[in-house]
């Protein structure tokens, strides 16, 4: 019976051990640094590879309870001509939608189904992986710090496989990788919120919105409220830290008022969403340094390997981080399936994997898809009257046709279905 230790609680651990437990695995433990997982963050934009493989785990239902299937994406000037509308998910011709969804809605959707599928003790909070060396025969040992600190405040285990997700800030890649992995700034600030508004204040798309040295993004997350109308807005901006009074890197989730940089957006309105206006119906917002992680020679270390972030940090484009770390767990969980040597399954894995990940990393770096606002801004730095002039539509399509193959996540891939799940006979 194989002991798989899975460092972790987001969203990556979590729909691992959910897609463990569907391949047949039973002795899972996740161990999260938290010690109570509360609904934190803003929203994501899972992209339709992710919800197939989360339909695929029995979850779709319940996460359209509370989230927008996005059917459109629109690119704008900063000053505000419209470069591009590009049809999302079902309307995209994908099998399965594309869903605007709060964090803790689908963090929250992950934890009880663990708690429900896989038993109560599957999920421990209040630890997190402190240190960790590896055995002649491949597996880990791990020393895990209890947060509630006593005499009892350390524990050491030897799982049979370790998986490392917990985050941009691994101590699981730490270990493994002591001389690279660290977070990389690029000198942009990130600041993220939610919004609740009238509906009418709202239209039903994904925007991105400026250049690339200011940006902004907003999109609905559900719809009206009953008796109140109201809908959450997601929204995110990006501007260098060097034009913010008195900023520096700063934490990844430090609270600052919608004030400090409000001012910055002022006139930001396209087709009727106001960004001003998205901002002052937030009362508070948080603020990162854009990071990601110098792309990773190796992911699998014998029987511990990496998946999301831990992994593939990556810059906040193209709506990748967390639909990856989905399909990462459903990957993984294959793989050690298929293969009895759990050494083995993780090179596999890896294989598959990073490959892939690392071009998506480096095509971030890029703007990915995003580079059509950089390039609208620099050749009409003033705006246009007609955007065919500026970048021709058959320029727009392969760029945006570029990215999702790098990402393998184009409608015809994905419409064949599902390739991580698990035959009958593997079952264990």
């Amino acid at each position: 019976m194989t002991h798989i230790l899975i460092a972790g609680g987001g969203i990556a651990g979590l729909t691992a051990a959910l897609s463990l437990h569907a391949a047949g695995f039973d002795r899972i433990t996740v161990a999260e640094a938290a010690r109570v997982i509360q609904p934190v963050g803003a929203g994501l934009n899972i992209l339709p590879n992710a919800v197939r493989e989360l339909d695929a785990l029995g979850l779709l239902d319940t996460l359209d309870r509370e989230a927008v299937r996005t059917r459109e994406l629109r690119y704008y000037h900063c000053g505000g001509g419209l470069i591009s509308r590009e049809r999302r998910g079902l309307d995209a011709g994908y099998r399965w939608p594309q869903l605007s969804v709060h964090r803790a809605h689908l963090q929250r959707t992950l934890v009880d189904a663990v708690r429900d599928r896989l038993g109560a003790d599957a999920l421990v909070t209040g630890v997190r992986v402190s240190g960790l060396t590896t055995l002649p025969d491949g597996r880990a040992r791990v020393r895990l710090e209890h947060r509630g600190g006593g005499p009892h405040g350390h524990t050491t285990l030897e799982p049979d496989v370790l998986i490392g997700a917990d985050g941009i800030r691994s101590a699981v890649r730490a270990a493994l990788s002591p001389d690279g992995g660290a977070p990389e700034w690029n000198g942009l600030l990130v600041w993220r919120g939610v919004s609740r508004m009238p509906a009418e204040r709202v239209r039903p798309f994904m925007f991105v919105a400026g250049s690339d040295r200011q940006k902004a993004v907003v999109y609905p997350l559900t719809g009206p409220a009953a008796g109140t109308g109201e809908v959450l807005v997601n929204w995110a901006l990006v501007r260098p830290a060097d034009s913010i009074d008195g900023a520096v890197r700063g934490d990844w989730n430090r609270p600052v008022p919608p004030t400090r940089f409000l001012h910055h957006y002022e006139g930001w309105e396209f087709d009727g969403v106001s960004v001003p206006e998205v901002l002052r119906a937030s009362d508070n917002a948080f603020e990162y340094p854009m990071v990601d992680i110098e792309p990773l020679e190796r992911w699998s270390h014998g029987r511990t390997t990496l998946i999301g972030d831990a992994a593939h940090a990556m810059y906040p484009v193209g709506s990748n981080g967390a639909t990856q770390s989905v399909v990462d767990a459903r990957a993984l969980a294959l793989a050690l399936t298929l293969h009895a040597d759990p050494a083995e399954a993780l090179a596999a894995y890896e294989a598959e994997r990073r490959p892939a990940m690392t071009g998506l990393q480096r095509a971030n770096r890029q703007l990915g898809p995003e580079a059509v606002i950089s390039l609208a801004h620099e050749r009409a730095p003033g705006g246009f009257t007609d955007i065919d002039e500026v970048i021709p539509a058959h320029e727009l399509a392969a760029v945006s046709a570029k990215y999702a193959a790098t990402g393998a996540f184009d409608p015809a891939t994905v419409n064949l279905g599902s390739p991580y799940d698990v035959p009958v006979h593997a079952l264990h």
